[in-house]
């Protein structure tokens, strides 16, 4: 019993988050109304370093990645204040 439920809470919590994802940082893209496989696919499973400073959080994603100027976007309208 508890382990549907805990398994409940984090496929709610992914849902909320996706939700949250295509309506603030892809509102206007072409990933705007696309479903959650097309977005995990297209911009979310990519080869990436990530370097964690004390200040700042850097995400080194290849050239060659197509997707690269809209993930950019994202991440920027998803940052905090």
């Amino acid at each position: 019993m508890r382990a549907n439920q805990t398994r409940l809470s984090l496929s709610s919590m992914a849902y909320v988050l996706m939700s949250e994802l295509r309506r603030i940082g892809l509102a206007g893209t072409e990933l705007a109304r696309a479903q959650c496989g097309t977005i995990r696919t297209r911009l979310l499973e990519i080869g990436a370093r990530v370097r964690v400073t004390v200040r700042r959080i850097w995400v080194t994603v290849s050239e060659g990645y197509p997707m690269q100027d809209l993930f950019a976007k994202d991440w920027w309208r998803l940052r905090p204040t």
